[in-house]
C-alpha cells in the first residue's frame, strides 16, 4: 500500500507526487476539553484519521498526500474548563498561510483544508478566500463531518450530526483510539443538544463560553456510543471526503497545475 503521509515520505517522493498533480490534504483540528471521558486531542486525531483513510481511498484514482495535522484551532469558548489550547484568528491565518505556501512552493497546486472542529468552521470559510487570494492558488475547504453528514444521520441514535464529546465523537474514538477512552466516566458523559454556530438558523450570534451551555463539557449523549458506530462513521466520512477529492473541485476553478 502506498504511503500517504507527508512526513513519512522523502523529498524526492513528494516531488514525484507534485509532478503527478497530487492533492494535498491539510487536517485542521483543535486541542480542547472533551468532557470527562475523552482526551483533549479528539478533533485533531479524528480529522487526521479521516484524512488518512480518505487518501487511501482516493489514491486509487489520483495522487494524494496528507500533511501533518494542525493540532490547535480556535477554542476560546472552551478555556473555562482548562486543558485547552487556543489560537487567535490572526495566528491561525498566519499558520495556515505558511503551511499552504510551503505546499505550493513544493510544487503542488491542489490543497484541501480538512476541518475537524466546529469552532473553526466560520473562520476557515473566510480564511480559504483570503489564502486563495494571497497565494494565487485556489484553496478548498471541507469539514469532514459536513462531508459525511448523511452517514452521521443514518448511524447516530440520539443526534443528527456531530456535537461535542458526543455519541458520534465518542464512537469514532472507540473505533480508532480505544486506549484513550476513560470508560469509567461514560455514565456522566452527557449534556444538552446543540447546533454548530456555522449551521445555526439563529439570526443573532454572540460569543458564549461552553461552560454556560453544558457543565459537563459534553453536548449530546456519549452513553450510547459504540465502536461499531464509530467504524461506520469513520469509513463513511472518509468515503465522502474521497469522493470530493476525486470529483476535483479545483478543476472548475482553474486550479490544476
Amino acid at each position: 500500500m502506498n504511503e500517504v503521509l507527508w512526513n513519512r515520505l522523502t523529498a524526492a517522493q513528494l516531488g514525484a507526487l507534485a509532478a503527478r498533480d497530487a492533492v494535498v490534504l491539510v487536517p485542521v483540528g483543535a486541542t480542547e476539553q472533551h468532557g470527562p471521558h475523552l482526551p483533549t486531542g479528539v478533533d485533531d486525531f479524528l480529522a487526521a484519521e479521516v484524512c488518512r483513510r480518505a487518501a487511501r481511498l482516493a489514491g486509487e484514482h489520483t495522487g494524494v498526500v496528507v500533511t501533518p495535522s494542525v493540532p490547535t484551532g480556535l477554542s476560546e469558548h472552551h478555556m473555562p474548563f482548562g486543558g485547552t489550547l487556543t489560537l487567535t484568528l490572526p495566528t491561525l491565518h498566519a499558520l495556515l498561510r505558511d503551511i499552504c505556501r510551503s505546499v505550493v512552493r513544493a510544487g503542488f497546486s491542489r490543497i484541501l483544508l480538512v476541518n475537524g472542529h466546529g469552532g473553526n468552521m466560520t473562520a476557515l470559510n473566510a480564511l480559504t478566500t483570503e489564502l486563495t487570494t494571497e497565494l494565487a492558488t485556489p484553496i478548498a475547504f471541507a469539514s469532514y463531518f459536513s462531508a459525511g453528514r448523511d452517514v452521521l444521520r443514518e448511524t447516530l441514535e440520539t443526534q443528527d450530526g456531530l456535537m461535542h464529546a458526543c455519541e458520534g465523537e465518542t464512537s469514532m474514538m472507540m473505533a480508532a483510539f480505544p486506549e484513550l477512552i476513560r470508560p469509567e466516566h461514560l455514565p456522566e458523559a452527557h449534556g444538552p443538544r446543540i447546533t454548530l454556530p456555522a449551521e445555526s438558523s439563529d439570526p443573532v450570534y454572540m460569543a458564549v463560553t461552553f461552560d454556560r451551555i453544558t457543565p459537563s463539557g459534553v453536548a449530546g449523549d456519549a452513553r450510547v456510543a459504540t465502536a461499531e458506530k464509530g467504524e461506520k462513521l469513520l469509513s463513511g466520512c472518509a468515503e465522502a471526503l474521497a469522493d470530493i477529492i476525486v470529483r476535483d473541485p479545483w478543476d472548475k476553478l482553474g486550479g490544476r497545475g
